[in-house]
C-alpha cells in the first residue's frame, strides 16, 4: 500500500500573531512553525500502517523552501521520502490541484490529510482533492482499519460517531482519534540523522491561478472587563443580566 500524507506548515499555536501591510499580510517574524496538528495525527497513523502492514509513506507539502524543516521533521518521524511543491499555499483550490497532480503521478492508494489546517481552518482541501482525483472520501475520521482494499472508517458527526465501509483508493481527512495524542512520535536522534539522507524532491507547480485572495486580517476583539458579584447577591446578578447584558 502506497500512502501519501499531506503536511501543512503552520504557526505554533503558542505564537503571538501580528499582521503587516495594512493588516493584509501575516507577519512571520519571530513565529515558530510546526507540522499541522491534524496532519501529525494522520502521519502517526500512516507510520502504524508502515510498521504493521509494510506500507510505504511519502509526505508532501505545498510551499516554499521555508517549509523544508517541517518536511524533514516528518521524515525524522519515519516517512520514507518527501515532496515539496514549489509554490506558496495561498488558496485552498490551488493547493488541492497541486496535490492532485502528485497523487495521479504517484499511484497512491491512500491519501491522509488533516481535516483542516490550524491556521486558516478552511476544511476544504481534502474534499476538493478527493473530487479532483476521483477517490472515495471520508472526512472527520477518528478511526480506520485497512484490510486489503477494504476500509472501515469511523467519523465524527453531530452527537456521536458514524462507522462507514469503503474501499481504496481513498482520501481521508483525519483528526484526533485516528490516533491519540499519547501516540504521537517525537523524532529521536537516529531518526533525525536518517532524515538528512532521505530524498526530498522539489517539483515545480502546475501554475494554477489562485481563485481567492486575502483582503485583510482582523484579530478577535479583546475580552471586556469582568464584573464580580458576591455569591449571596442574587438580586444584583439578575439586575446585571437583565439591564446590562440583556440576556434575560
Amino acid at each position: 500500500m502506497k500512502i501519501l500524507v499531506c503536511i501543512s506548515h503552520v504557526p505554533d499555536t503558542t505564537s503571538k500573531i501580528n499582521f503587516t501591510n495594512n493588516d493584509a499580510e501575516f507577519d512571520k517574524n519571530g513565529v515558530q512553525f510546526v507540522i499541522n496538528p491534524y496532519d501529525e495525527f494522520c502521519l502517526t497513523r500512516a507510520m502504524w500502517f508502515k510498521e504493521k502492514q509494510g506500507a510505504s509513506v511519502t509526505v508532501v507539502n505545498v510551499g516554499g523552501a521555508e517549509t523544508e524543516p517541517t518536511l524533514r521533521k516528518a521524515l525524522a518521524i519515519g516517512a520514507d521520502d518527501a515532496i515539496r511543491i514549489n509554490v506558496a499555499a495561498t488558496d485552498g483550490f490551488l493547493v488541492a490541484k497541486e496535490l492532485a497532480e502528485v497523487v495521479k503521478n504517484g499511484s497512491y492508494d491512500l491519501v491522509l490529510a488533516g481535516k483542516e489546517s490550524a491556521d486558516y481552518n478552511g476544511q476544504m482541501v481534502p474534499g476538493m482533492l478527493a473530487s479532483l482525483v476521483g477517490f472515495n472520501f471520508v472526512n472527520g475520521c477518528v478511526e480506520m482499519e485497512v484490510d486489503g482494499t477494504n476500509v472501515t472508517a469511523k467519523r465524527e458527526i453531530d452527537g456521536g460517531n458514524e462507522t462507514l465501509s469503503t474501499s481504496l483508493p481513498l482520501v481521508v481527512g483525519g483528526q484526533k482519534g485516528i490516533v491519540e495524542e499519547k501516540d504521537l512520535r517525537i523524532p529521536n536522534m537516529r531518526g533525525i540523522m536518517m532524515a538528512r539522507k532521505k530524498p526530498l524532491q522539489v517539483i515545480e507547480a502546475l501554475g494554477a491561478n489562485p481563485t481567492t485572495s486575502i483582503e485583510s486580517f482582523e484579530k478577535p476583539a479583546p475580552k471586556g472587563a469582568v464584573k464580580l458579584v458576591d455569591a449571596d447577591n442574587l438580586d444584583e446578578l439578575i439586575n446585571l443580566l437583565h439591564n446590562e447584558a440583556k440576556v434575560i
